[in-house]
């Protein structure tokens, strides 16, 4: 039983049954008051973790085919035939969460074996000399045997060499192939320094109380440099590492940015039907919520055809991706549209506006979000 006002009709909001108690005889539904309180949200959040039955799937045939059905439904007090959204939501963003973290992570980017075996090889190449070395090593051969040993190991490490011009020498030389890889490898945006100045915080720390007050670093600066030599530390200057745990983390506070997003884009929604009294800010997350939700379901699905997409390498489910992904745009107008019951240039302008508001704000969560997760992890 849940802790909201009863109502003091007794009549059945989903049934029209007459009531002789708290619950409908017919069908189930409590006799509570259908406007609901944050603090109610909130219970049923806790209360909906553990519990699931069949009408989820009736439940989401509805939410896809019915675009602004279901909140309707639910504001307007017929609740008891459909899954509660919040234990709706609960599921589908764990299922969402779980299919997009087992297909989207970054080991990957640390290579292959056969990448590392291959890099490895041509590292571990010391043929791979100036001429003038290879001289010393043919004068060194004592014997025929030596001298074909030598020559055989410079011809298997012709692949990995190339030719350049020494200007200043005027001469013919050969080098290594793999400088030529690192000497392009380059980061536009260092958070450790494999060359880095100082080997510690305190190190830094004293280097700054000697220097005028004038020329020291700002705070924005030596907390920046208190964490560039904190993680040149941990990684030993391994950008890579720290790039792969550094984007692990970042997506794996997604939930939360949903989580903050969601209240945001409701207040929002109330600016933009102000003149609404009837929507109250707790209809807004109503509607916000069963939107997420669709979205959880259509994201899962486009995740679905471009893992097809990328596997079978078939051209054609490219297109089913771009319609799945236009039909959730038509899907958000369409839900606006049929749940606040304005026209079609009304609506459209409120859609548009509330779209760029929630870019921006999205960006700005992104980027707070990104620098917590740099301090944090």
């Amino acid at each position: 039983m849940s802790h909201s006002h009863e109502r003091h009709e007794k009549i059945c909001l989903n049934c029209n049954a007459a009531l002789y108690g708290r619950y409908c005889h017919v069908c189930g539904q409590e006799n509570i008051e259908p406007k609901e309180t944050v603090w109610g949200l909130i219970s049923h959040f806790f209360y909906d973790i553990t519990h699931f039955d069949g009408k989820f799937f009736s439940t989401t045939r509805l939410l896809i085919t019915r675009p602004g059905f279901l909140p309707k439904e639910y504001l307007e007090g017929r609740r008891a035939r459909y899954l509660h959204p919040i234990r709706m939501y609960v599921f589908s963003s764990a299922l969402f969460f779980l299919c997009l973290y087992s297909v989207f992570h970054f080991h990957g980017m640390e290579g292959s074996d056969e990448d590392k075996k291959d890099k490895k090889d041509k590292l571990g190449i010391i043929t791979a000399l100036p001429d003038s070395v290879r001289a010393k090593a043919l004068n060194k051969a004592k014997t025929a045997a030596d001298t074909a040993a030598v020559l055989n190991a410079l011809d298997l490490a012709k692949p990995y060499m190339r030719t350049v011009e020494k200007e200043k020498e005027k001469k013919t030389d050969t080098i290594p192939l793999y400088t030529k890889k690192i000497r392009k490898k380059n980061y536009n945006f260092n958070l450790i320094n494999p060359k880095a100045e100082y080997a510690s915080v305190r190190e830094y720390d004293s280097v700054q109380k000697t220097l005028p007050k004038a020329e020291r670093d700002g705070w924005v600066q030596r907390q920046g440099k208190h964490r560039e030599i904190e993680l040149n530390a941990r990684y030993k200057g391994d950008q890579q590492a720290m790039w792969r745990d550094l984007l692990e983390k970042f997506v794996h506070t997604f939930p939360y940015l949903l989580f903050i997003s969601l209240p945001l884009y409701a207040f929002y929604l109330k600016l933009l039907y102000v003149r609404r009294k009837q929507f109250l800010y707790v209809t807004h997350g109503i509607f916000l919520i069963y939107l997420y939700i669709f979205t959880f379901i259509d994201l899962l699905v486009y995740f679905g055809l471009n893992q097809v997409h990328e596997s079978m390498d078939w051209d054609w489910v490219g297109w089913i991706e771009a319609v799945v992904l236009l039909y959730g745009v038509w899907y958000a107008y369409k839900a606006m549209r049929k749940f606040y019951g304005q026209g079609t240039g009304k609506t459209m302008l409120k859609f548009i506006i509330l779209n760029t508001c929630a870019f921006w704000s999205i960006i700005f969560l992104f980027m707070a979000f990104f620098l917590f997760a740099v301090f944090k992890f």
